[in-house]
C-alpha cells in the first residue's frame, strides 16, 4: 500500500508541478487611458514614378491642423534605376522660388520682327534637334501661370542668342497640342526647360531663375563645356582616351524620377491622414504623367525600433501572430497601371498593452489594421498618396497568466495529505474485510 501511496504522489506531483510551470496568455478590453495628446507616426516610402522636387508631405487631421510641405524630421533620396537610394537630397525643405522677368513688351509686340523661339510639333521635333547640335527647349502648358510668365522671357532670351550669334537652337513645345510628344518626352511638369545636345536630352532639366540673364549664363556654360571637350577629343591620339572622354562629354546624372521619403510626424490622437502629393512652388504638375505606384518599406505607430530591442524579442516570441500587427503594411507594393489614380489606405490604430513580467510593468505598443483601394482622380486633378488613420477609443491588454507559488504549495500539501487519507481509508476497509473471524 505504501509502494501505491508513493506512486499516486508521484504522478500528482509531476502533473502540478508541470501546471504550475506553463503559463497563458490572457486579452481583455477597456477603454484607453493614454492621456498623451500625440502619437508618434514613423514611415519610409518609396515613390517610384516621382522626382523628389515634386514631392510634398502634406498632414491633416479633424482638429484643423493643415500642414503642408511638412519639413521637420523628413529625409529625402533619390534612386536609381533600379530603385536604390543614390542621392541624398537632404532634409525636405521648402523649395527657393526661382525669380521671374518683367518685361514692357508684350509678346505680340516681341513677334512683330518674327518668332525667335521656334514653335516645334511632333513632325519637326526630331528634325529641329539634327539640325542643331545643341538645343534648349521649354516644353510648356498654356495654361500654366508660370509658363504665361516665362514666354516673353523666353522670347527675349532666343533674340539675345541670336543677337551674339550663339550657336543653339532655342524652341518651345505646346504640351496641350502635343501632349503625345512630351508624354513621349516623360514631362512631369510645366514649364520644363531641358538641354539637348546630338539629339540626346542632358539632365538634369534647368532649375534656376528665369531672367534672360541666367538663361543665358546657363547656356554659355553649356557651350563652353561642349568645347572644352572638343577640344580634347582634338588633342588627344589614344582612341580608348577618346573614347572616354566623349563619354564624359555627355556624362549626366541620371534623373530617374524615383524618391524615398522617410522620418516621423508627431500627430494629434484624433481621426486625420497624411498624405504625399505631386506639386511644386515653382511649377504646375503635369496631372496625366503623376504616377503615384508607392511601395511602403516601413509604417508603425509609437516609438522606432520598438519590436528591435532584446527584451521586445523576448516578448514577441511568446506573443502569437495574431497579437504582432505593430507593422502589417511593411515591404507592401502598391502599383497603379493607369495614370489618374492612386492609393488609399485606412487605418485603424488600437494601443496594445503588454504585461509579460507579471505586473511588474508594462509595455504599451501600438497594432493597427488597414484596408486599402484604388480611389480615381479627374484628368485635371492630381493624384495622391493617402494615409488615413483613426485612433480606437479602446484598448488591449495582453497579459502572462500563471498559477501563484502558494496556490502550487498549497496543492502540494493537499497532494499529500489527500493521498494518504484516501489510501488510509481504503486500507481500513480492506483490512477489516478480509480480516479473519474469531472462533
Amino acid at each position: 500500500m505504501s509502494i501505491v501511496a508513493m506512486g499516486v504522489m508521484s504522478v500528482l506531483f509531476f502533473s502540478e508541478t508541470l501546471a504550475f510551470a506553463r503559463t497563458s496568455l490572457e486579452t481583455a478590453i477597456s477603454m484607453d487611458d493614454n492621456e498623451a495628446p500625440q502619437i508618434r507616426l514613423n514611415f519610409n516610402v518609396t515613390l517610384m514614378d516621382l522626382n523628389c522636387d515634386y514631392v510634398s508631405v502634406d498632414v491633416w487631421d479633424s482638429l484643423g491642423t493643415n500642414r503642408q510641405n511638412v519639413t521637420k524630421n523628413v529625409e529625402k533620396w533619390q534612386l536609381d534605376a533600379e530603385g536604390k537610394r543614390r542621392i541624398f537630397s537632404g532634409r525636405n525643405r521648402e523649395a527657393r522660388e526661382v525669380r521671374h522677368e518683367e518685361h514692357e513688351e508684350s509678346l505680340e509686340d516681341m513677334h512683330a520682327d518674327g518668332v525667335h523661339a521656334k514653335p516645334l510639333t511632333k513632325e519637326t521635333f526630331e528634325t529641329f534637334l539634327k539640325e542643331n547640335e545643341v538645343a534648349f527647349v521649354d516644353l510648356y502648358a498654356p495654361w500654366c501661370i508660370w509658363c504665361q510668365r516665362l514666354l516673353p522671357t523666353w522670347e527675349k532670351f532666343a533674340e539675345e542668342v541670336e543677337s551674339k550669334n550663339m550657336p543653339v537652337g532655342v524652341g518651345s513645345v505646346d504640351c496641350v497640342t502635343e501632349a503625345e510628344l512630351c508624354r513621349t518626352e516623360r514631362v512631369m511638369a510645366f514649364p520644363t526647360l531641358r538641354w539637348y545636345q546630338e539629339g540626346k536630352a542632358v539632365s538634369p532639366d534647368y532649375k534656376m531663375d528665369r531672367t534672360v540673364v541666367a538663361l543665358t549664363s546657363f547656356a554659355k556654360r553649356k557651350l563652353e563645356t561642349v568645347e572644352k571637350f572638343k577640344d580634347w577629343d582634338k588633342r588627344e591620339q589614344d582612341p580608348e582616351k577618346r573614347k572616354r572622354y566623349k563619354e564624359m562629354n555627355f556624362y549626366n546624372r541620371a534623373e530617374h524620377p524615383g524618391c524615398q521619403i522617410s522620418g516621423h510626424l508627431m500627430v494629434n490622437r484624433v481621426p486625420g491622414n497624411f498624405h504625399v502629393e505631386a506639386k511644386s512652388v515653382n511649377h504646375n504638375l503635369n496631372a496625366a504623367m503623376t504616377n503615384l505606384t508607392h511601395r511602403v518599406n516601413h509604417l508603425s505607430f509609437g516609438e522606432p525600433g520598438f519590436a528591435e530591442s532584446r527584451k521586445m524579442k523576448r516578448i514577441l516570441k511568446q506573443l502569437p501572430e495574431a497579437h504582432q500587427q505593430f507593422n502589417p503594411m511593411d515591404d507592401t507594393i502598391y502599383p497603379t497601371s493607369e495614370y489618374h489614380q492612386a492609393y488609399h489606405h485606412y487605418i485603424k490604430v488600437v494601443s496594445t498593452h503588454l504585461d509579460m513580467s507579471g505586473g511588474w510593468g508594462k509595455l504599451t505598443s501600438y497594432q493597427f489594421l488597414e484596408q486599402s483601394q484604388i480611389v480615381y482622380y479627374d484628368d485635371v486633378n492630381v493624384p495622391e498618396a493617402r494615409f488615413s488613420y483613426d485612433l480606437s477609443p479602446m484598448s488591449v491588454t495582453v497579459s502572462k497568466e500563471g498559477r501563484k507559488w502558494y496556490d502550487y504549495l498549497t496543492s502540494l500539501c493537499a497532494i499529500i495529505g489527500g493521498t494518504f487519507t484516501t489510501l488510509g481509508l481504503i486500507d481500513a476497509v480492506l483490512y477489516k474485510f478480509f480480516k479473519a473471524k474469531k472462533i
